[in-house]
């Protein structure tokens, strides 16, 4: 029986077309996203100071953010070469301070300091990683510059962010335990109990494993990577 050459199958070329142009438009998209929230914190930042940040780019930045889940699904069919086991848990704690803090607690965390910095790290990260892999998806290779800041930028803007993520945890515990938001008290009819304070430390606590994983795995990628020759 003749083995089937999937590559000269009009079918499958036609996918593969698709495929790359699906690729394309989510990387030219979640771009755009990045872009606006980092040109609004940006101008805000400049103009108007970072008490005003927030309240400038949460839309944009809930949408985007809120996106950026489907993330771990396209880690599993393959639109993004990042493993699961380092997409998911920066996803997730991304998802939690965008939902679970920011929106939750605005009254201590909107006007921080530190959320400017918040803001402007996952943006940069997030720009230079999908113009990374939108470029190598539709050129099938990337300049090296790109490469240099894809494997790069992380050494700055990952400490920044995730210091800036457990201020903004560490900021709401406060009011997290004062308001009982999200907790659930007994007596109740399921028998049930839930306190988003202890879960919130329990996030914290998470960081501490999770911090050496995500920066390590980074800086055996970045030495793998820009170790190999540039036509690579």
């Amino acid at each position: 029986m003749a083995s089937l050459d999937l590559h000269s199958n009009p079918d499958f070329f036609h996918f593969q077309s698709l495929f790359q142009f699906i690729s394309n438009l989510y990387f030219s998209v979640f771009c755009c996203f990045r872009f606006q929230v980092l040109f609004l914190a940006l101008k805000t930042l400049k103009e108007s100071g970072y008490e005003h940040v927030y309240s400038n780019v949460e839309k944009p930045l809930l949408l985007a953010q809120s996106a950026a889940f489907l993330e771990i699904l396209h880690g599993i069919i393959g639109l993004v070469r990042s493993p699961i086991s380092a997409t998911l848990p920066q996803i997730s704690s991304r998802l939690y301070l965008v939902w679970g803090v920011l929106y939750s607690f605005p009254e201590v965390v909107q006007t921080h300091p530190l959320i400017s910095s918040l803001v402007i790290s996952w943006c940069i990260t997030e720009i230079v990683r999908y113009s990374f892999f939108g470029t190598k998806e539709a050129f099938g290779s990337t300049p090296y510059w790109l490469l240099w800041l894809r494997y790069s930028t992380f050494l700055v803007l990952y400490p920044t962010g995730i210091a800036s993520e457990i201020a903004m945890i560490y900021n709401a515990l406060p009011f997290m335990k004062e308001s009982g938001l999200y907790s659930v008290r007994m007596p109740n009819k399921w028998n049930f109990s839930f306190d988003y304070y202890y879960c919130a430390l329990v996030v914290l606590a998470v960081y501490v494993p999770g911090i050496p994983h995500l920066y390590g795995y980074m800086l055996g990628q970045r030495k793998k990577t820009l170790m190999k020759p540039k036509k690579e």
